[in-house]
C-alpha cells in the first residue's frame, strides 16, 4: 500500500470522524440543482458525510476513496442514515473513471492532489459526466495558508479563480465565488478559512 494511503488509514483509524458527519455546507447549499435519480460520484469522499448527504436527496450515489478504514465508517453512516451508498476503493492516481457515467460530481477539498494529480483528476472528471452534468466543488484558496485551519501547507495544491475558471473554461460557469468564512467539520476543518465554490456545467454537445 502506498505511503499516503497509510497515512489517511491512521488519519480515519479514530472513533470520531474527522471531518463531522453532516455534509459540506457549499455542497448542501445546491440542493435545488438535485434530482432524484441522477447518478452521483463523490470523489475522495472518505468517511461518507457528502456521498451520504447526496443518497439522502434520492441520488444514486458512488462514494470512493482510498482508505479502508473511511470506507467503514461510511458504510456505518449510511447503514445509521437509512440511505443507500455504493462504495468502492479507489486511489485516484490510478482509478478507472468510467465515461459519460454521472450527473453530478462532488469535489469537496480534494487538495491532497497536487498539479500534476489534480490535472489529471479534473481531466478525467469532466469526461466521466454526462451531457449537462455538473461539477460541485468547493476547495481552499492560497490565503489559507495564512490561516492554517485546514487542508495542506502547500501553496501549489490550493486554488485560486483564474485557474478554476481557466480549467473549466470549456465549461459553463455557474458560480464561481471567493469568500472568508468560519466552517466547523470536525476537528481538521475548523475556523475562519478562505474558500472557494465553483458550480460548473457540462454542455449538451461538443464546441462546433
Amino acid at each position: 500500500m502506498k505511503d499516503h494511503i497509510v497515512q489517511w488509514d491512521i488519519r480515519y483509524s479514530g472513533a470520531d470522524y474527522l471531518f463531522g458527519k453532516a455534509p459540506n455546507a457549499f455542497l448542501a447549499s445546491q440542493a435545488g440543482r438535485l434530482r432524484p435519480g441522477q447518478v452521483a460520484l463523490a470523489v475522495a469522499d472518505g468517511e461518507g458525510r457528502n456521498g451520504v448527504w447526496l443518497a439522502g436527496q434520492g441520488l444514486d450515489v458512488l462514494s470512493i476513496d482510498a482508505s479502508i478504514a473511511a470506507q467503514e465508517k461510511a458504510r456505518h453512516l449510511a447503514e445509521a442514515q437509512g440511505v443507500q451508498l455504493r462504495l468502492e476503493l479507489a486511489d485516484l492516481s490510478e482509478w478507472a473513471f468510467p465515461e459519460v457515467a454521472f450527473d453530478v460530481i462532488a469535489a469537496i477539498f480534494i487538495q491532497f492532489a497536487g498539479p500534476d494529480l489534480r490535472a489529471l483528476l479534473f481531466r478525467r472528471m469532466k469526461q466521466a459526466l454526462r451531457p449537462g452534468g455538473l461539477i460541485l466543488l468547493e476547495g481552499y484558496r492560497t490565503e489559507q495558508l495564512r490561516y492554517g485551519t485546514g487542508g495542506p501547507p502547500y501553496v501549489e495544491n490550493l486554488y485560486t479563480e483564474v485557474m478554476l475558471r481557466e480549467t473549466f473554461s470549456d465549461f459553463e460557469t455557474l458560480l464561481l465565488a471567493s469568500y472568508d468564512a468560519v466552517i466547523e467539520e470536525g476537528s481538521a476543518h475548523k475556523g475562519l478559512s478562505a474558500l472557494i465554490d465553483l458550480v460548473a456545467r457540462k454542455p449538451d454537445r461538443p464546441p462546433g
